[in-house]
């Protein structure tokens, strides 16, 4: 999928919840996180928020293919708040996916280190000297007729397109990933990765919350 390609979906914005700090939404997939380079990929997520909110903030990205629960703040204070959570790893992220082939055990860890294949980019790669940590959880859903698993993903890292690298190396590729996808697995009509809950303290009360979003796909 190249950048001349990008046709990013009309769906109105899905706020889950807003108040005087934070605006927590539902992203479709297809859309960018925030803008590319190029006029014809100014069109992004970022963009449609500030909309109706016209200082939100950035706090963090989900891949243009991956759909589901993304965060923004209103204040710079809950921008440096929620952005410390992230890299101090407390927040607690979970996917839906269904992957190509019948993954087992039922649950286990990835620990493989990554890092960006600057030949290729934006790909990444597995590479045990130079990368930069990066562990995901697993726990089977459920097998499905077709052959194809279905999956709740936990990653504990936050690396680029680390649960898509990590599920490529169990050799179980993620179903529509355009990247790392072969063959039959890759002809699906979009990622079949969903970001379905996330949870952090709120960045002025301290209190932890939870927002999740419904899977669009089985």
């Amino acid at each position: 999928m190249t950048d001349n390609s990008y046709t990013p979906p009309d769906d109105p914005l899905s706020v889950i919840h807003a108040d005087h700090a934070i605006v927590v939404v539902d992203k479709p997939a297809g859309l960018l996180s925030v803008p590319g380079r190029g006029e014809h990929l100014a069109d992004c997520l970022i963009t449609r928020v500030q909309q109706l909110f016209p200082e939100a903030l950035l706090v963090h990205r989900l891949d243009r293919d991956t759909s589901g629960v993304i965060v923004f703040a209103l204040t710079r204070h809950a921008q440096r708040e929620i952005c410390a959570q992230f890299e101090g790893r407390k927040t607690k992220k979970a996917y839906r996916a269904r992957l190509w082939g019948h993954l087992e055990p039922k649950e286990g860890r990835v620990d493989l280190p990554l890092i960006v294949d600057w030949p290729n980019r934006p790909l990444q790669h597995v590479d045990h000297v130079n990368g930069k940590p990066a562990q995901t959880d697993w726990k089977v859903l459920g097998h499905d007729p077709d052959g194809t698993t279905r999956v709740r993903l936990f990653p504990l890292t936050g690396r680029s397109h680390q649960l898509r690298v990590h599920m490529k190396e169990l050799g179980h590729a993620i179903l529509g990933d355009p990247f790392y996808a072969e063959g039959p697995a890759r002809d699906f009509p979009r990622l079949m990765l969903h970001a379905e809950s996330l949870r952090f303290n709120h960045p002025e009360t301290g209190k932890g919350m939870t927002f999740t979003a419904p899977c669009p796909f089985r």
